[in-house]
């Protein structure tokens, strides 16, 4: 079993990924699916890896990259 994200040391360099309203919205309505009134770090973390892959669907780069 892999180490929980509560566990592992923070990244070192990292842009982050800022979620866009629409996955910051599949967040919160995963945090109310599980009975939760606000989405916790693994519901962020999912919304953030649907991003990323919806990006490369798209073959558009990050949000941030550029900066």
């Amino acid at each position: 079993m892999t180490t929980p994200p509560w566990k592992r040391p923070t990244p070192k360099k990292s842009a982050g990924t800022r979620l866009t309203p629409e996955n910051r919205a599949w967040a919160r309505a995963a945090a109310k699916r599980a009975g939760r009134r606000y989405p916790n770090l693994i519901d962020n973390m999912a919304a953030a890896r649907r991003q990323r892959e919806q990006e490369q669907k798209r073959g558009r780069p990050g949000q941030r990259d550029g900066l």
